[in-house]
């Protein structure tokens, strides 16, 4: 049997959002976060968190900043007794000042490159049973490029992306943060 998945932006989606969010001192997580994701294993999901980390590129911090705020997302989710799967980002901006990053790859969404990565890990998930949560139309887009569905968050820059028109882009669901999308999947 294959495995469904929910895929999760990590910026104004599972923590707040801080605009190129550089060092583990200001990590805020939503509190609701936490129940959330409990009740995404909980209806035996796998759950990955995909993130753009364009400030690598841009020289506003580096890699092993994203892998160390990453590694205390998790212990701070092990701390409460549930876990993510696997933390995979992308740093490029084809516009950085960094040149080993400033590249147009396949990783950044909405291209899916991300879920690539993730399901040569992971190749059991069925991407038809499996969601991407994101406050951006972005996350949407990479979602139905992959075959997934794409539940659109009003935090972070949620309620902003609702008032900018998107040609052909058009969320499977809207909810108010993550833990009211995840109470309505199955």
């Amino acid at each position: 049997m294959l495995d469904k998945a929910i895929f999760l932006d990590r910026d104004g989606c599972l923590i707040v959002e801080k605009d190129y969010l550089s060092c583990v001192e200001d990590l805020e997580i939503y509190d609701f976060s936490f129940e959330a994701v409990k009740l995404m294993k909980g209806k035996g999901y796998l759950v990955f968190v995909l993130t753009n980390q364009s400030g690598v590129a841009r020289g506003y911090f580096t890699e092993d900043d994203v892998i160390n705020i990453n590694k205390e997302i998790q212990a701070r989710f092990n701390s409460f007794g549930t876990s993510i799967d696997g933390f995979y980002y992308c740093p490029h901006y084809k516009n950085g000042k960094i040149e080993k990053y400033s590249i147009d790859c396949d990783c950044r969404k909405p291209k899916i490159g991300l879920v690539k990565q993730v399901l040569k890990d992971f190749p059991e998930i069925d991407l038809s049973k499996s969601y991407m949560i994101g406050d951006k139309f972005s996350d949407i887009q990479m979602a139905h490029n992959a075959g997934c569905k794409g539940i659109l968050v009003k935090t972070g820059h949620g309620q902003d992306e609702l008032k900018t028109k998107h040609e052909n882009i058009t969320p499977d669901k809207v909810c108010e943060n993550l833990l009211d999308a995840v109470k309505e999947l199955n």
